[in-house]
């Protein structure tokens, strides 16, 4: 090292070395260049020095490295009693690694003083890797995303070299991803799962339960909004589902509760429309009965935390419940705007200084009868609550009835709001119909009553004008099978002649009407009673 007058250094004089021969451990040694000395200017110097095991002064047997000599699984060392772990051992290694050869060590010392077996049931688990096979034909390669960093004029501080990726350059880093990372079954996860939730050894299986009563709670699907082109979700970055947006002013969401744009910043105008995919004759012509109350409560909290301008854009503001119209006026008077109308566009198009790097909502305000654009930071979708795509194989399923809208239907609306058609089969919540979690609640408990009162009883009352089916006349023909509506007919190919669960039926009399042979006649409505009826009736003409 070169030294100024003042002991600073100024230099460290270097020399070049190339790679020569492997040595016996068949890595190549470095070999000094001759001459090839030269100094590089610094003003600074840092001595790194490494680690070595001080096991001279022990008395125990060391390898060639300088660690002490101990077996793998029991880390007992030659002398007898004596038993090592750590760096003395590996070398150097993580913290982990350590702690991991004391607990082996600790065991391994019990078992030496109670006299016991050092080896037995210690047997390390010969784990077999799978390698796969990742296909990469017709895949770009894409070089990796450099790490942003700061100066190095500003790097003598404690300042982080690493400014860590921007939202942009994160999402572009991790397209280069190409989805190789398989589970390799190392089971770290289930022994650190406190609820033991995590079991390596479950097989799929199928499990047949007899119960007595069934409560289909299926629940709803919520509108994709990107059916309404128009209101640009999906096209603009700051255009949000209220779901979206529940999860933003959640607590436990992606943001800490802090509502955000897909930028960082914190939106000082936001827009709500309301009815996205509801009171719509191209998509439901019904009303979702939620959506103009979560969009207040959504609009009072991005206010509260955000304090931006927030404009509700509705039909008819629909307040039906417990202190839901105070809410309302109460939102009104905190200056929130509520502007009469269906919204006809979301775009980007500016029209004046104060729309640039806006969204503009294009609305129709039948208070003043005028068309505004309203520029807004953040647009908040109140999407519709719809039936869930798979309700029709639900109903099958359970021999239900569904509603045009795919909503399943009670037996009454009035009378029996929670039964169906099928006995022992109940409906609560949203799959019935769009409802908020209060009605919910109410019909979920209305359901478990009734299924706890079918089970108390232990018996199932059946109306007493079922079908049935005189086998002496059947033909076999089974017309009457796929017309039955509750799948109440069988038929018995050995006597080949249908036959009726009078469990199932009720009464609806399509079989009778079809039959061709006449063999299917209904209680109470037998064809001879049903001619008394009408000479009963043709008496009096």
């Amino acid at each position: 090292m070169g030294f100024a007058g003042n002991g600073q250094v100024q230099s460290l004089r270097l020399q070049r070395m190339r790679l020569g021969e492997p040595d016996s451990s068949g890595r190549p040694r470095p070999v000094p260049i001759a001459g090839s000395e030269f100094d590089l200017p610094v003003d600074g110097v840092v001595v790194t020095v490494g680690q070595e095991a001080e096991a001279e002064g022990l008395g125990l047997p060391t390898d060639r490295w300088g660690t002490l000599k101990a077996d793998p699984e029991t880390l007992a060392t030659p002398v007898a009693g004596v038993f090592a772990g750590g760096d003395c051992v590996t070398g150097p290694d993580v913290v982990v690694t350590a702690m991991a050869a004391g607990k082996r060590a600790a065991e391994s010392i019990h078992r030496f003083i109670q006299g016991e077996d050092l080896r037995a049931g210690r047997e390390r688990e010969i784990r077999v890797v799978q390698a796969w096979e990742v296909d990469t034909v017709g895949l770009p390669v894409r070089r990796r995303v450099p790490m942003p960093e700061i100066p190095l004029s500003e790097r003598r501080s404690f300042r982080e070299v690493h400014l860590g990726y921007t939202r942009e350059q994160a999402v572009e880093e991790a397209k280069r991803c190409l989805a190789c990372g398989i589970c390799c079954d190392c089971e770290l996860c289930a022994t650190v799962c406190q609820r033991q939730a995590i079991h390596y050894h479950d097989r799929d299986e199928l499990v047949q339960l007899p119960v007595g009563a069934i409560i289909v709670a299926t629940g709803f699907a919520p509108f994709d909004p990107k059916r309404i082109p128009e209101y640009g979700y999906g096209r603009y970055p700051n255009v949000f589902t209220s779901l979206e947006v529940e999860r933003l002013v959640n607590a436990s969401g992606p943001t800490g509760g802090e509502v955000r744009l897909r930028d960082g910043r914190v939106p000082r105008s936001v827009g709500i429309i309301h009815c996205v995919g509801s009171r719509d004759q191209r998509y439901h012509k019904y009303c979702s009965r939620v959506c103009c109350m979560y969009s207040l409560k959504l609009a009072h909290l991005i206010r509260e935390r955000t304090g931006a301008e927030v404009y509700n854009f509705y039909i008819d503001m629909r307040t039906p419940g417990k202190g839901y119209e105070e809410f309302y006026l109460r939102l009104l008077e905190e200056g929130v705007h509520c502007i009469r109308g269906r919204v006809a566009e979301v775009s980007d198009w500016a029209m004046s200084p104060e729309e640039e790097g806006k969204l503009v909502l294009r609305v129709e305000d039948t208070n003043i009868g005028v068309v505004r654009r309203i520029p807004v930071d953040m647009v908040v979708l109140a999407v519709a609550l719809e039936a869930r795509p798979d309700a029709e194989e639900v109903r099958r399923l359970f021999n239900m009835s569904c509603s045009s809208e795919g909503w399943f239907l009670e037996r009454h609306p009035k009378l029996a709001p929670v039964a169906t058609f099928t006995d022992g089969i109940w409906v609560a919540g949203a799959c019935q119909g769009p409802k908020d979690i209060p009605d919910t609640v109410a019909q979920a408990g209305a359901a478990v009553g009734e299924a706890l009162a079918l089970l108390d009883r232990g018996y199932v009352e059946l109306e007493p004008n079922v079908a049935w089916i005189e086998e002496q006349v059947c033909s076999g023909c089974k017309t009457c099978i796929p017309l039955c509506p509750y799948t109440a007919i069988t038929f018995d190919a050995q006597e080949e002649v249908s036959r009726i669960n009078e469990a199932l039926c009720k009464g609806c009399g399509t079989c009778v009407a079809a039959c061709p042979s006449g063999a299917a006649q209904q209680r109470m409505f037998t064809d001879q009673q049903v001619l008394a009826e009408v000479m009963g009736v043709l008496r009096y003409v």
